[in-house]
């Protein structure tokens, strides 16, 4: 072949060459020329082949990074005897194997898949140059089979990437974990106090460093080198610990001994809960002490165990003693949430009866506080339901008592009203006509229920200013009323008088008889003029409290001298004073129930005549009697106290 033919054919290989570069592409670093081992043909193809080989570019890499000759990547398989269906499939049958570790028969069907290919393009060029075209512009074309061993090829490359880094992974992971167990035995090693009781690890964590076998290559040397070391270290601190045991025993022993020794105290301790604890801490630093010589570890032990065992025995009577005490309060509070439970609200129709279940129930959330703790799960749900019924009680009083707010809000509109009419009949010129619409508008005020207690006064007040301007007008008309009041005046006077004379410090019975006397009169007189009725009540009212004080003070000191003498009595008889003061308390209690009582009928009276308000001075007259009683109860209840 003419040097002018062999230039045109080696510009035509280029074409095919350049398939070859893109593919080599996806390889690594070994030469393509050192994958290429053409097949000797006659001399015309050998100079075409020779040529094409060395026009292979430097930059053309194959497969491995490690390069390799075409004797090392020899193969058992004869790939260069297949076609290249038969390459194909091959190289299919690895990747269905997922055979990663076969890069060297990938690499021999390679070589054999571009002889092939090398040959076809030889054979390819002399037809083009034959049928007479012009070399140059031959172009090769890659046919199914080539593209299909580039895809083969480049899926194999990627998971063979893959499946070294992940060998990559695992000897890193390798070689951490004797890096891990290197770690463990230093530490062991550098415990010198436990290095002896610990030697079964020891050995067993040589056993797990030597079961680890692959690691990368250059971490080889230096981690066998600290594994050496760290296991001579662990012999001469062994032998070391053993010539410090026998000192540890010694010292180990006479601090065991005094925990036993504690421990016997214990069992003189008042407070079980306290004594069970220190036992606890004293088993603690039984367990950090360590250990004394064998021959008397048992020994020693069951010394301590006994010890122990009191305490825990006096522990768990106590525990017991709890248990019956939490069932007892059990139930006590089930019995108060059923107290509470049974109180029928329907029923509760009045200020009082509510006063009086709202003490019941206030009574019974004290005793509630009186009572310890339940079991544990008993506890909560028993406070739930005491606390459910207490909700429910003090919600229904706050629904009454507001029902009754609006009431007495309507009720407050009706007096209101009253009072204007009763106001309007000022004007009217028949004094009489007016005063019998007054009296008719006095009944239908008494016909209205109460309103709120902070206005009662007031309106009620105003309704009686505005009748008994008509009352006092119509009296101004008839003088001869007008003179017999002047004469209960005098009369009225006259009393007072005579009260005035009485001896503040007399005889009581002879007294207080004669003031009653007084009084009886004093009843059976009359009215006196109006603008005199509050100044001469108020002078009468003066003198009779100042006798009646005088001589209850006398006598309350009497009350109190003979109370203090008779608990001398009942204590120097040996007598008990408990049942005296809840016999008091009881006292007490009755006359506060009785003094809320008519506090709250004053809220509600509205019968007042005109002439006076002697009926709501007796109320608070009594109400004062009631204070003075509960003052001297309060009082005696105190002497017994002091006496305790």
């Amino acid at each position: 072949m003419s040097v002018r033919l062999r230039g045109l054919l080696c510009d035509a290989t280029r074409s095919w060459n350049t398939n070859i570069i893109d593919m080599n592409d996806l390889e690594k670093t070994t030469p393509a020329e050192e994958l290429i081992n053409p097949t000797p043909l006659e001399t015309q193809e050998a100079a075409v082949e020779e040529t094409v080989v060395e026009s292979a570019p430097e930059s053309a890499v194959a497969e491995e990074t490690i390069s390799e000759t075409a004797e090392e990547t020899e193969s058992p398989v004869n790939y260069h005897a297949m076609t290249k269906e038969e390459l194909n499939a091959a190289l299919k049958a690895i990747l269905a194997e997922n055979r990663m570790d076969a890069h060297r028969d990938v690499t021999a069907i390679k070589q054999a898949f571009f002889n092939i290919r090398s040959k076809e393009t030889l054979e390819e060029v002399n037809a083009f140059v034959e049928a007479g075209n012009d070399p140059k512009d031959f172009s090769s074309v890659i046919d199914d089979q080539e593209a299909e061993f580039k895809q083969l090829f480049a899926e194999f490359k990627e998971k063979r990437a893959a499946h070294l880094e992940a060998e990559e992974k695992r000897r890193a992971e390798n070689l951490a974990k004797k890096q891990e167990i290197l770690d463990k035995i230093r530490a062991i090693s550098e415990d010198i106090d436990n290095v002896n009781v610990k030697f079964s690890e020891f050995q067993q964590l040589q056993q797990d460093f030597k079961e680890i076998k692959d690691i990368p290559a250059t971490a080889e040397t230096e981690i066998w080198k600290n594994f050496q070391a760290v296991v001579e270290q662990y012999y001469d601190h062994l032998k070391m610990n053993k010539e410090l045991r026998d000192l540890d025993f010694k010292k180990n022993l006479e601090a065991k001994k005094n925990l036993i020794e504690e421990a016997h105290k214990l069992a003189n301790e008042g407070d079980v809960i306290a004594a069970f604890r220190s036992l606890q801490t004293l088993h603690d630093e039984w367990r950090n002490i360590g250990p004394v010589a064998k021959e008397i570890r048992e020994e020693l032990w069951n010394e301590f165990k006994e010890a122990s065992t009191v305490i825990n025995k006096r522990h768990q009577d106590y525990f017991e003693q709890r248990k019956a005490n939490e069932l007892a309060n059990e139930e006590a509070k089930t019995k108060l949430c059923e107290e509470i439970e049974a109180i029928n609200i329907e029923e509760l129709n009045s200020f009082n009866a509510w006063t009086a279940a709202t003490e019941k129930v206030i009574e019974l959330q004290k005793k509630w506080k009186e009572y310890g703790f339940a079991s544990k799960k008993a506890n909560v749900a028993l406070y739930a339901r005491f606390r459910k019924v207490c909700d429910d009680f003090f919600n229904a009083k706050t629904e009454y008592f507001q029902k009754t707010k609006d009431e007495f809000n309507r009720n407050l509109e009706l007096k209101t009203a009253l009072c204007e009419k009763a106001e309007a009949l000022k004007d009217q010129e028949d004094i009489n006509k007016a005063a019998n619409e007054v009296v008719l508008l006095q009944a239908e005020w008494k016909k209205v229920g109460s309103v709120p207690r902070k206005i009662s006064d007031a309106i009620w007040q105003r309704f009686q200013t505005a009748c008994n301007y008509i009352f006092d007008e119509r009296k101004k008309l008839t003088s001869a009323r007008r003179d017999e009041e002047n004469t209960n005046l005098e009369a009225k006077k006259a009393v007072i008088a005579q009260l005035k004379e009485l001896p503040l410090d007399g005889d009581r019975r002879e007294v207080i008889g004669k003031v009653k006397e007084l009084q009886a009169e004093w009843q059976k007189i009359g009215f006196v003029p109006f603008k005199m009725k509050d100044k001469v009540y108020a002078e009468y009212r003066e003198i009779c409290d100042a006798l009646y004080g005088a001589y209850e003070a006398k006598e309350s000191k009497a009350r109190i001298s003979n109370f203090r003498n008779r608990v001398n009595e009942m204590k120097d008889g040996g007598q008990k004073l408990d049942r005296e003061r809840d016999k008091l308390v009881r006292a007490l209690e009755a006359r506060k129930s009785e003094l809320k009582t008519i506090e709250n009928n004053m809220g509600f009276f509205n019968v007042k005549s005109s002439a006076g308000n002697s009926m709501l001075k007796e109320m608070e007259n009594k109400i004062k009697r009631l204070k003075e009683d509960m003052r001297q109860i309060e009082e005696k209840i105190a002497i017994l106290d002091a006496e305790d």
